[in-house]
């Protein structure tokens, strides 16, 4: 199973923080580091302040030389289609090609609210993210000195040049998330790469990936060609002890964590990634919360890492 570290830069973090983690993982072999696209902290005073996902990547991209980057989830309510197409591969070639695309329909309202974003209903928003994936994905994988048009209600593109094409072909991975019974795994099916499901427990594992693969199975597309993957709060120590520092670190409880997120000693956390990897998961994204504790990782890299 690949580790790969997922942090939420909204509820306080600095660029400088967020550069500190990335090239850490990076050094210590982590498959991928990840970031929220939020504009509002939940629970904190968030200082100093939320940075745009998109930027902080592009700055990432360039401080960073191996390690794959990306969102989870960026909101399709926060940018038009074409120019976060735009903005993707812009950055996908300023890395390298190492970005990939976490896109879901948006979901905290607060967030929209306080800084005069739109929030439609739930089924404007999932027919507004489907359109969304159809322009950038149909705007990536438009052959160069051709055009790509799109019909859609919500956002119709006419002749366009479907210009700058990212480094990766045919386009970055796609990930797409989320419980929804019937139109999530749809969409997972037809558009993604990746198929993610965040803080959830074994048996919802198992039942949303199987919705997923019967949605494949109806477009005749092997469910093969999708990377299944769960996000779980992390929460690692060499012993009992440094268990409940870092929970009390994060203002949460050592068996909460256990029950609901991925923590306790390393072979505690190699034996539960070993119960998601039976159910066909075969990535995990550590939710890391306390960004100065780099030591946390370490101890992931050099315990659980080699195991799984």
């Amino acid at each position: 199973m690949e580790l790969r570290i997922f942090t939420e830069p909204q509820q306080g973090a600095t660029y400088d923080d967020l550069l500190a983690v990335a090239r850490r993982a990076e050094e210590l072999g982590f498959g991928a580091f990840f970031r929220s696209d939020h504009y509002l902290a939940m629970g904190t005073d968030g200082l100093p302040g939320p940075s745009d996902a998109w930027v902080t990547l592009a700055g990432l991209a360039r401080d960073t030389s191996t390690i794959r980057l990306g969102t989870m989830m960026t909101s399709a309510t926060f940018r038009l289609p074409g120019p976060l197409a735009i903005a993707v591969a812009n950055v996908d070639q300023m890395s390298g090609g190492r970005v990939e695309l976490g896109i879901g329909a948006g979901w905290y309202e607060q967030e929209h609210t306080q800084y005069g974003i739109p929030f439609p209903s739930t089924g404007e928003r999932f027919d507004r993210f489907e359109e969304q994936l159809a322009v950038i994905t149909g705007l990536w994988e438009t052959p160069k000195g051709e055009t790509f048009s799109h019909g859609g209600k919500h956002y119709p593109v006419t002749d366009s040049p479907a210009l700058p094409k990212p480094v990766q072909s045919p386009r970055p991975p796609v990930l797409i998330g989320g419980l929804g019974k019937k139109r999530t795994p749809a969409l997972a099916a037809r558009y993604a790469d990746e198929f993610n499901l965040p803080f959830v427990d074994e048996e919802t594992t198992r039942t949303q990936f199987a919705r997923v693969r019967e949605a494949c199975a109806a477009i005749d597309r092997d469910p093969a060609q999708l990377t299944w993957s769960n996000a779980l709060v992390l929460c690692v120590g060499a012993d009992e002890a440094e268990v409940e520092r870092r929970a009390r670190a994060i203002g949460r409880e050592p068996d909460e964590l256990r029950a609901n997120g991925l923590a306790g000693t390393p072979q505690e956390v190699v034996d539960k990634l070993g119960r998601y990897a039976e159910l066909g998961s075969e990535r995990a994204y550590l939710q890391v919360l306390d960004l100065s504790d780099l030591d946390h990782l370490a101890l992931v890299a050099e315990q659980v890492m080699p195991h799984v």
